[in-house]
C-alpha cells in the first residue's frame, strides 16, 4: 500500500469518525462510496472493509460523550446489536451472491430514499430533552402543589 492510499484512508476515517459522532453515520454512507471513488475498491471490497472497521471499537470515545450525557439506551442498543449480527450474516451472503452493479444499485436507491424521506417527509419532533424537561416540571408541579 502506497503513501496516497494510506493518507486517503486516514482522511475518509476522520470523515467517517467525524460524521459519527456529529450526526451518528459514517460506516456505510462515507466509507463505501469514498473506497469504492477515492481508492478503486470494488463495491463489495469496500461493503467488507466498513464492516471490518465496525468490529473494531473505533466510536468507543463519542459513545462515551453520548452516553455520558445520558443519550444512550443500553437495552435498544444490546438488541439493535443482536439483529445486526443477525442482519450482517444474512446480508452478507445475499451481497456476495449478487452483481457489483446491482450491490451499488441497491446501496445508491437506499441512500436517495433516505435523503429524500429526510429532507422533505420527516415531520418535526419534539427534542427527547424537552420531554424530560416536561416530565420533570410536571413532577415538581405534583410534588410541590
Amino acid at each position: 500500500m502506497d503513501i496516497q492510499t494510506i493518507l486517503i484512508a486516514m482522511v475518509i476515517g476522520i470523515a467517517a469518525g467525524m460524521l459519527s459522532g456529529l450526526v451518528g453515520v459514517g460506516g456505510g454512507i462515507i466509507i463505501v462510496p469514498a473506497l469504492v471513488y477515492l481508492i478503486g475498491f470494488s463495491q463489495t471490497q469496500a461493503q467488507g472493509t466498513s464492516l471490518g472497521v465496525l468490529l473494531l471499537p473505533v466510536g468507543i470515545l463519542g459513545v462515551l460523550q453520548y452516553y455520558k450525557q445520558g443519550y444512550i439506551d443500553l437495552k435498544v442498543v444490546g438488541y439493535l446489536s443482536i439483529g445486526f449480527v443477525v442482519g450482517g450474516y444474512f446480508g452478507s451472503k445475499i451481497a456476495l451472491s449478487i452483481s457489483q452493479e446491482t450491490a451499488k444499485k441497491i446501496f445508491a436507491i437506499l441512500m436517495v430514499i433516505i435523503a429524500v424521506k429526510m429532507l422533505f417527509l420527516d415531520k418535526p419532533k419534539k427534542a427527547a430533552g424537552a420531554k424530560t424537561e416536561s416530565r420533570l416540571e410536571n413532577t415538581v408541579t405534583e410534588t410541590n402543589g
